[in-house]
């Protein structure tokens, strides 16, 4: 069963984007996963399409109206037991293992916010599970599923070239990744590090492991804490 990702936005052109090149798009064609949008805007009702209100209690900018977001989420999850995801800033980071349990299952419904949120009823009453990519606001959350998608997409099996691409990787392991050299051997009077060209496995493991916590511990040190 290929991965079925469902994108619920107000601007379906943004997608599949970036994902429509590279190994992800090569993905796509083959049917390893498949992609479909929904138009959050064909559930409103009124002749202007309007799904956005004012804040209630008041402040600055507009809220994503629980009921036309509702029937958004209604039609595209029917008889559907895929995970709903909604991207926000205020949603658990993401991380390199929840990854890897969305790309396990069959897919999931992504809905993009816009504007100042989403109206907490339709959060908690059709079980929107929240999002972050990141400590930073973006326009909408379109990139943020994009950046998913494509964090997903990429660990399907049969996607990358060489499986154990994945395996070898930041935050796989707890640790970031370890450096990496190829021809030419000098480059700008810098070699490659001798073990790297030694043939003796065992020691290049080491180096690389070694490097990896160096890095992590300069870099990110919360990693190792963990």
């Amino acid at each position: 069963m290929s991965f079925r990702a469902t994108i619920l936005t107000l601007y379906p052109d943004m997608f599949p984007g970036h994902l429509g090149h590279s190994l992800s798009g090569k993905a796509l064609e083959r049917g390893q996963w498949s992609l479909d949008t929904v138009q959050i805007r064909d559930f409103a009702e009124d002749k202007h399409r309007t799904v956005d209100d004012t804040p209630a209690g008041g402040g600055a900018g507009m809220v994503l109206r629980a009921d036309i977001l509702a029937k958004a989420i209604d039609h595209a999850s029917m008889g559907d037991d895929r995970p709903r995801l909604l991207m926000s800033p205020r949603g658990k980071p993401l991380t390199q293992g929840r990854v890897r349990e969305l790309a396990a299952g069959s897919g999931a419904i992504i809905v993009c916010g816009r504007f100042e949120g989403v109206d907490q009823r339709v959060i908690d009453g059709r079980q929107l599970e929240e999002v972050s990519i990141g400590d930073y606001i973006l326009s909408g959350g379109e990139p943020a599923a994009l950046t998913l998608l494509d964090a997903i997409v990429r660990i399907l099996p049969g996607v990358m070239g060489n499986d154990l691409s994945g395996v070898h990787e930041s935050f796989e392991g707890g640790l970031l990744e370890h450096p990496h050299y190829t021809r030419p051997q000098v480059f700008e009077g810098v070699e490659i590090p001798p073990v790297l060209t030694s043939g003796h496995h065992g020691e290049i493991e080491k180096w690389r492991q070694a490097e990896a916590r160096r890095l992590t511990e300069e870099r990110r040190p919360d990693l190792l804490r963990k």
